[in-house]
């Protein structure tokens, strides 16, 4: 009987403060219905190797038997520590984000790039000054009209004003489930917090990351496979970079492959003090030890849809090999019915990446991370999609 392919998954979620069983849920459910649409088998399971949080799946493909062991690489507490905000301390971080972005230039040159992504970021601000508006208006004429009909005037109505005001903005918070304005604020401010430098709680998790890569690169698998999505991406890419440096990745065993998904690399790697990530892009790019394959699309407006993550930093090396750029294609992997039930769900098309296509192409997640074949032989062949964005315009290119 012929051995399966075998491939441990190792997955760096973006800034998500929701618990890894999240991804497990989801991977099941879009697996199972992107099986059910391209006519193979998928089964769920548990890990031989319990380490972290994960999920064990095999499957059936045309070309042949696959079995893979996920796990996801948890920052979440990190994440979580970093939303612990009051309201005041959001719009604290408001202030300095946009500070941060617009005197360093990084706004106006992103905006050269896509201007999705960017409005994306511009949401939260807009969004913040909006609430703090309306709640100041509402409390406003409540407090002058109660004010003025009592006699006492402001004497009355500045404090009924400014309780309704304080009242409005808890109204809008408990409403974040939905709309997403502080989450994004809290986002984008995490990333701008030291211009771009990973803060020293972010830098040992990297540190432990790469650790357990090292760990999963000498045990019994034919590949092990590095998946990062959205600020992930370029997590990975330090992770990575770390791990190849201190001679780790020897070539004997299991081949390494690093997939990025709806990468928002120039979010980090345009600011001043992104030294460390510009470093690690340019070395990443040149190294033969792994093959990596960035896929992002167009459609999706939280990410820099074909942007080359090295070339558009400005420190692509001569003897670049890599990223291959790749798009998902929404507008021709997705029926137009579920293109219509996605409109307007600008956050969930961020996370189509994880998701099945109901007119599948060359990119199926499931396939890639649970089929037979190594991410470089599945895209062998294969040059950057129509469409990639190179041109370097990023003002800061010291690493």
């Amino acid at each position: 009987m012929t051995r399966p392919f075998r491939r441990r998954v190792l997955y760096i979620p973006g800034f998500d403060p929701i618990p890894p069983r999240r991804y497990r849920e989801l991977y099941k459910r879009e697996g199972a219905e992107q099986a059910r649409i391209s006519g193979y088998q998928l089964e769920f399971g548990s890990r031989r190797d319990r380490t972290g949080f994960g999920w064990g799946v095999s499957g059936d493909f045309n070309d042949g038997r696959g079995e893979a062991e996920v796990e996801v690489l948890i920052w979440t507490d990190i994440v979580q520590a970093s939303m612990g905000q009051s309201i005041p301390a959001t719009y604290g971080q408001l202030l300095r984000t946009a500070w941060t972005y617009i005197t360093s230039g990084a706004l106006f040159r992103m905006m050269r790039l896509r201007r999705g992504p960017v409005l994306a970021a511009l949401y939260p601000v807009v969004a913040l000054i909006l609430q703090l508006l309306s709640s100041l208006l509402v409390g406003g004429l409540i407090g002058w009209t109660a004010g003025h009909l009592t006699g006492p005037g402001w004497w009355l109505g500045l404090p009924i004003m400014l309780i309704l005001t304080w009242v409005g903005l808890k109204l809008w918070q408990r409403l974040d489930g939905r709309i997403f304005v502080h989450y994004l604020m809290h986002d984008y401010a995490f990333t701008a917090q030291h211009s771009g430098a990973y803060p020293e709680a972010l830098e040992q998790r990297i540190g432990q990351f790469a650790d357990r890569i090292a760990t999963c690169l000498e045990q019994d698998w034919d590949e092990v496979l590095v998946v990062g999505h959205s600020s992930g991406a370029y997590l990975g890419v330090s992770v990575l970079a770390d791990l190849i440096r201190s001679g780790r990745v020897t070539g004997d065993g299991a081949k390494l492959s690093f997939l990025s998904l709806g990468q928002v690399v120039p979010m980090a790697s345009f600011l001043p003090r992104a030294n460390r990530l510009r470093a690690d892009l340019r070395y990443l790019s040149a190294r033969a030890e792994l093959d990596w394959i960035d896929v992002t699309a167009p459609g999706d407006a939280c990410s820099f849809g074909l942007c080359d993550p090295v070339a558009v930093s400005g420190i692509e090396p001569p003897d670049r090999r890599q990223p291959l750029i790749l798009s998902a294609a929404f507008r021709q992997t997705l029926s137009p019915e579920k293109q219509k039930s996605l409109r307007n769900r600008w956050f969930r098309l961020h996370f189509q990446y994880l998701c099945a296509f109901d007119r599948p192409a060359d990119y199926d997640y499931f396939a890639i991370t649970a089929g037979p074949q190594t991410l470089g032989a599945r895209f062998a062949g294969r040059t950057h999609s129509p469409g990639r964005i190179s041109r370097a315009v990023n003002g800061w290119t010291a690493i």
